[in-house]
């Protein structure tokens, strides 16, 4: 009976095992050859060169150059304290540091593993002399990136770098690898998937232990996209050399199609100092800057507006009818609120709508403000585009800020006052305005209320790109905009006004003044933003002098800068 169980057994076991056979040969065989195929090949990514950034005038702005790059395969060093010792010594770096990136960008045993990048090319020739006694180590062709206009350029232009492990997560399924150099700020940023490089890569068959066995075949990368800005080098180049290491920042458009031509952040820095392998060091010292030489001060600045801000009041008063261009209002320099005096720089008498504008009374301005109130005002500088972002194509805008009673009460539960009016109404207290948006406001105002879209991309590969010009119109009677027009104009134009020195009757300049009252113990901002109507260009322009001083110091360098764009032929 015994001997029967037994046989018994056997056989169900034997059928067991034939059944799982068919299963696993004949039912899922399929399903684990592929699986067996997957586990055997290996693909070792190859990135391509980045795509050029070029200007309006095809001047190259970014560019590639080769380099020299510091390679191991991990399955062939035999010695891996000997190779890094010899490493430290030719590359004076830290053997600790390249260890570091080594098991941090090490993927698989096959793959190459970068531990050094854009080497010099006496340290790859000891390298390449050496290699035979370090098994696993090689020097190989790569390409990194190239700014010829240094700070020029930098804040519109950005930087690039390798990929960070958050970055890689969100952008795997893209055709991005551990390896790829990624943009990390301005048009690199915006633009990085027309610039990247179509990679390619070696296809290698491997063993159970994921060792190579031999080359399956290659796939060769290709160049990424190049890129035409709007951007004109020559303005660029203006704009900086105007500023001249001082805070603040500098943006000219074309006001018909919303063009930039320059856009310059002051102070800047060299972007080649994170791509060149000799300059990395430097990077520290930029994070570390008081100054803050990384800030995009045209777009993610945020100051008082100060006077700027009165076309926005202007606006809002008659738009609602609250005042009209003859409305007067007596200037004895200051306005007195209960124990309180706000102040004018002048005493200026009886002033008209159009007067307060060229001299840019404040006291005219308290009366209007406090005529029209704070949630007219918040309003109408909405709806020129004051609080919101331009949108223009570079990343991290900021979009500023356009205070309201109603947004105090549900932010911090605090009461608005006559004082914040009076104080909002000259572009004081808590609002603020990044330059852009400046920019944009007076664009808007120079074409009728058709607001312009700034942007800063021409072509991709030659091909041209259609951006409208404008991308809405703010619903209001012209004559409100004709009638602010006359105001601006006059700001220029007339001996009294504010910006007298940029009376230049080739381009006939239009615009306003700003003082704007910054941090207690520091000296004020300064601001010119206008516009020109004659000339190979009509232009929208915005001056902003951080901690400048009086507004006088903007327009003298408005007036510099516009010169030397008529002595380059520009305008």
């Amino acid at each position: 009976m015994r001997l029967k169980i037994i046989r018994l057994i056997i056989y169900l076991s034997l059928l067991g095992i034939v059944f799982n056979l068919f299963h696993l040969q004949l039912i899922r065989g399929q399903f684990y050859y592929d699986l067996s195929i997957n586990n055997s090949i290996r693909v070792v990514p190859l990135e391509g060169p980045r795509g050029r950034i070029l200007d309006r005038n095809n001047t190259v702005l970014v560019d590639n150059r080769h380099a020299f790059d510091v390679a191991v395969i991990p399955q062939d060093i035999d010695d891996k304290d000997g190779l890094f010792d010899f490493l430290s010594r030719v590359l004076k770096t830290d053997k600790n540091k390249l260890l570091q990136r080594f098991w941090q960008r090490k993927i698989a045993p096959f793959a190459p593993v970068v531990v050094a990048e854009d080497v010099t090319k006496e340290a790859a020739m000891i390298i390449e002399e050496s290699k035979f006694l370090y098994p696993g180590l090689y020097i190989q062709e790569s390409f990194t990136r190239f700014y010829p206009l240094r700070e020029v350029g930098a804040h519109v232009l950005g930087y690039v770098g390798k990929i960070g492990r958050e970055e890689m997560e969100n952008l795997k399924d893209y055709g991005y690898s551990l390896q790829s150099t990624i943009g990390k700020n301005g048009i690199e940023n915006f633009y990085d998937a027309y610039l990247k490089g179509e990679p390619g890569g070696l296809q290698v068959e491997v063993n159970s232990r994921g060792y190579q066995v031999r080359l399956l075949g290659i796939r060769e990368p290709h160049t990424g996209k190049d890129i035409q800005l709007t951007l004109d080098q020559r303005v660029q180049q203006a704009a900086y050399d105007g500023l001249a290491g001082r805070r603040g920042a500098v943006i000219i458009a074309d006001l018909d199609s919303g063009e930039i031509l320059g856009l310059v952040s002051s102070p800047s820095y060299d972007p080649n100092i994170f791509v060149d392998g000799q300059l990395k060091n430097q990077a520290g010292a930029l994070f570390n800057n008081e100054h803050a030489p990384l800030l995009n001060r045209a777009i993610k600045g945020q100051y008082p507006p100060g006077s700027v801000f009165k076309i926005a009041v202007t606006t809002a008063g008659l738009a609602s009818g609250e005042i009209s261009s003859h409305t007067t209002f007596f200037c004895d320099g200051a306005y007195q609120l209960g124990q309180r005096s706000f102040r004018c720089g002048h005493v200026h008498r009886h002033q008209d709508l159009l007067q307060a504008i060229m001299h840019s009374c404040n006291i005219y301005f308290f009366n209007a403000g406090d005529r029209v109130g704070a949630d007219l005002i918040s309003k109408y500088a909405r709806l020129l585009g004051l609080g919101d972002k331009t949108e223009i194509d570079l990343p991290f805008e900021e979009k500023g800020l356009i205070p309201s009673p109603l947004q105090r009460k549900m932010k911090s539960n605090q009461g608005w006052y006559k004082g914040d009016t009076l104080n909002f109404s000259i572009g004081q207290g808590d609002v603020l305005a990044t330059p852009i948006q400046l920019l944009r406001m007076m664009a808007t105002v120079a074409r009728d209320g058709r607001e312009p879209q700034l942007h800063l991309l021409k072509s991709i590969n030659a091909e041209n790109m259609v951006k409208l010009s404008t991308v809405s119109h703010v619903n209001l009677d012209d004559q409100i905009f004709k009638t602010i027009q006359t105001g601006l104009r006059m700001v220029v134009s007339d001996e009294e006004g504010t910006a007298r020195l940029l009376d230049m009757p080739e381009l006939q300049v239009a615009g306003k003044t700003a003082t704007a009252q910054s941090a207690p113990g520091k000296d004020s901002h300064a601001w010119f933003v206008g516009y020109t109507t004659k000339g190979r260009a009509r232009l929208a322009i915005c001056v902003f002098l951080e901690y400048g001083g009086s507004s006088y110091n903007a327009v003298v360098l408005t007036q510099q800068i516009l010169k030397q764009m008529i002595m380059d032929e520009v305008l």
